[in-house]
């Protein structure tokens, strides 16, 4: 056997990074392979939960009915309009018949209804019992700057994009911390990490959908209860087209047609509905607390909200002169 001396000089170098670095790769491998098993588990373990979904008629409500349905959940529909949630039904009865999994139950809801969200939620427990996991998904955006939003549409965004979820989350709360075992996630966005201009109620709403959440899952840790905060950036659903303008008016209908429906081009670029559905059941899976999806170009400008705020405020100043122009 040669010495250490008599190997050539490329060998040695392996020999080396290999007797460093393996007892520290060794625990790393063994980590997360434990990891990948447990998340393994926690998938089966989804079957035959039942999933509670808001805004579950369409855009990245409707695909993540699909993709909770796909993994055997007992699937709750909710949603203002009845007619699409029907229609989201059949379609999840039919385009996955051969899927062994449970009919999914459809409950008109509207978020800005405070006072009969209560109601709405016991009525699934008397069918299901339980609600395991509740999806905070719906809500509803705005385009347009704070001096001429009109006041209404600050409190109507704030009542269902906050105030909607926080209902939905306090009526599902009694039952899962009696039950020791539940979990929230509340659908949010990149522009609850930091607002950008044109954006001041929605920012706002999500921003304070953020803070709930935070004081949230400290408070109910101790019951088993998990909550998990999504921060998506922008996604290809008809949002933007739905979207409020700062006189209450649908921003996806321009001045010059009633009729002509416009995506913005942000949207337009953004993930879609499906590959985030996909991504949020992954989060849930591996028990995240709070996550952001989105690109580079979000990442960087919450970075720079937090480490170089300067530099941020003066490029959300130049945005801001950009769409004032």
């Amino acid at each position: 056997m040669k010495s250490l001396a008599e190997r050539p000089a490329g060998s040695v170098y392996w020999w080396l990074l290999a007797t460093l670095f393996l007892p520290l790769a060794i625990p790393g491998l063994v980590f997360k392979y434990l990891t990948r098993m447990k998340e393994k588990r926690n998938a089966r373990n989804l079957n035959g939960k039942v999933v509670l979904i808001t805004g579950a008629s369409s855009g990245l409500g409707e695909a993540l009915a699909h993709s909770f349905y796909l993994a055997g959940c007992k699937v709750v529909l909710a949603a203002r309009r009845k007619e699409e949630l029907e229609r989201v039904r059949k379609d999840l009865l039919e385009l996955h018949a051969t899927v062994p999994t449970h009919p999914p139950i459809i409950l008109p809801l509207d978020l800005s209804d405070l006072n009969s969200i209560n109601e709405k939620v016991q009525s699934v427990l008397e069918i299901h019992g339980a609600i395991d996991i509740l999806v905070n998904n719906g809500g509803i955006s705005v385009r347009g700057d704070a001096l001429s939003t009109a006041i209404d549409v600050d409190i109507r965004i704030m009542l269902v994009n906050y105030f909607g979820t926080v209902a939905m989350t306090k009526a599902c709360l009694p039952s899962m911390i009696a039950r020791k075992e539940g979990r929230i996630v509340c659908v949010s966005s990149v522009q609850g990490k930091f607002a950008i201009p044109h954006r001041s109620a929605y920012s706002a709403s999500k921003h304070a959908l953020q803070a709930f959440c935070d004081s949230l899952r400290a408070e109910v840790a101790k019951d088993n209860v998990n909550v998990t905060l999504i921060s998506p950036g922008y996604i290809n659903t008809a949002m933007s087209i739905n979207a409020l303008t700062g006189s209450g008016a649908t921003y996806g209908i321009t001045e010059n047609s009633c009729c002509k429906i416009e995506m913005d081009a942000a949207t337009a670029g953004g993930a879609s509905a499906e590959d985030t559905a996909s991504n949020i059941l992954k989060a849930i899976v591996r028990d995240e607390k709070d996550i952001i999806m989105a690109p580079i170009a979000p990442r960087v400008a919450y970075w720079l909200r937090h480490r170089l705020p300067s530099v941020y405020f003066w490029v959300m100043k130049k945005r801001a002169e950009k769409l004032n122009s």
